[in-house]
């Protein structure tokens, strides 16, 4: 089944009718300022033309993980005040999910006004595995909206969850898909059905762990993996590097040097790190040097050398894979990108993909850490094909996964 879109509800007379918008608005804090607001600035258009048709928004959204806790740390207030400004038009908080002051609030809401609920992870409901209770709190959800009420699905970062919010309103009033999951799934549809080869995927972050069942699929399907960040270092123990104080899963080595066996059998080539930038320790200031990949502990620090950036040999050689490439997906930093001095790797990596870009590739940059990055970094977010605004959601996609937040939009199973 079809799902329907914002297109078609906009398409109706929404002026007056209440509808309830779940977008993705969790985004990176420091004390009460939003130090990233690329996620509201990629959800503000569906609210945008909801308001100006003369809509009623009420506006879902979580952050952080609260545990179903009212913890102040996790207010959605900054946000508010955040999407107030760019908006151009205030954008009221109720103190609550579904609480007193939430009803109260959406009932006195005219045409064109917008109301963002407090944290949704505030009700234990939210993200409770029990259905009956998840059903509950998203009946009360859509009660907000009245009878004559919609639903706009556009938190592409959450659809992966079957959560009250996500999944099981969809089922409580008539459902629409939002222009960010519709667009996040025209893009990833490319990467796993057509992608114009060659095709080239850059895998970073921490854990190999956290990426196990996507490179297994992607070895099927891209014709590069490019490993870098701190999951590469399992991947070099498991060629028989000795790789000091950096971070390793020792537990995954074995499928890690399956994966390495399909890759020489005729899987996906997958291209490692040739040297890395060891430092004495896990610090912006730390003393570090570049050793290649086979003396990573021959270096002033020997085996207390943490590994926290690929090396310049490695990032030129990633950044020329990646600029004749026509279609790069790539998901997690080089480095420490955090740290001036572990940055470069991540950098290189993400002008290369610029430049792919530029040529005429399509270059998806996977959300989450990457997309902090690029930000960070300094680039804008036209220098590149498309970003995500839902790094785990893109992984379990290109997983093969049925993602709820998607079925729910469609009636489908999840």
């Amino acid at each position: 089944m079809t799902a329907q879109t914002l297109k078609d509800l906009l398409a109706t007379d929404v002026a007056g009718r209440t509808v309830l918008i779940r977008s993705d608005l969790n985004v990176p804090l420091e004390g009460t300022t939003v130090t990233d607001d690329g996620r509201i600035r990629a959800s503000l258009p569906a609210i945008r033309d909801l308001a100006e048709a003369g809509a009623k928004v009420i506006v879902m959204a979580h952050l952080g993980r609260p545990k179903g806790t009212v913890d102040p740390a996790f207010s959605l207030a900054p946000v508010a005040a955040r999407m107030s400004e760019l908006l151009g038009r205030e954008v009221r908080l109720a103190a609550d999910v579904t609480g007193q002051d939430a009803r109260a609030q959406a009932t006195a809401l005219s045409s064109g006004e917008v109301l963002l609920l407090e944290n949704v992870r505030f009700d234990p409901r939210e993200t409770s595995k029990d259905d009956a209770q998840r059903a509950e709190l998203a009946a009360e959800m859509a009660a907000l909206a009245g009878e004559d009420g919609a639903y706009v699905g556009d938190a592409f970062g959450a659809v992966h969850r079957k959560h009250a919010s996500v999944f099981d309103v969809a089922a409580q009033l008539p459902a629409h898909q939002g222009p960010l999951v519709a667009t996040e799934l025209q893009v990833l549809t490319r990467l796993t059905e057509t992608p114009e080869r060659e095709y080239v995927v850059v895998l970073g972050g921490s854990k190999v762990s956290d990426k196990l069942a996507v490179i297994d699929n992607l070895l099927d399907t891209a014709d590069t993996l490019l490993i870098g960040g701190g999951m590469v270092f399992t991947f070099l123990a498991a060629q028989g590097h000795r790789v000091g104080s950096s971070l390793l899963e020792e537990d995954q080595l074995e499928t890690v040097k399956e994966y390495l066996r399909r890759s020489e059998q005729g899987a996906a080539r997958i291209l490692l790190p040739t040297d890395i930038v060891m430092a004495s320790g896990f610090a912006k200031d730390a003393e570090h040097e570049v050793l290649p990949v086979d003396a990573l502990t021959t270096g002033a620090h020997g085996d207390a050398a943490m590994g926290l950036d690929i090396g310049p040999d490695s990032a030129r050689a990633f950044a020329a894979q990646i600029r004749e490439a026509k279609t790069v997906f790539w998901n997690g930093p080089m480095g420490v990108f955090e740290f001036e001095a572990f940055a470069a790797g991540t950098r290189t990596v993400a002008e290369s993909l610029t430049e792919a870009t530029a040529n005429g590739g399509l270059s998806v940059v996977g959300g989450g850490d990457s997309a902090a990055a690029v930000r960070t970094l300094g680039f804008q977010d036209d220098a590149f094909g498309h970003i995500s605004t839902g790094g785990g959601a893109s992984l379990e996609y290109l997983e093969g996964k049925q993602l709820p937040g998607v079925a729910a939009l469609t009636g489908s199973e999840a």
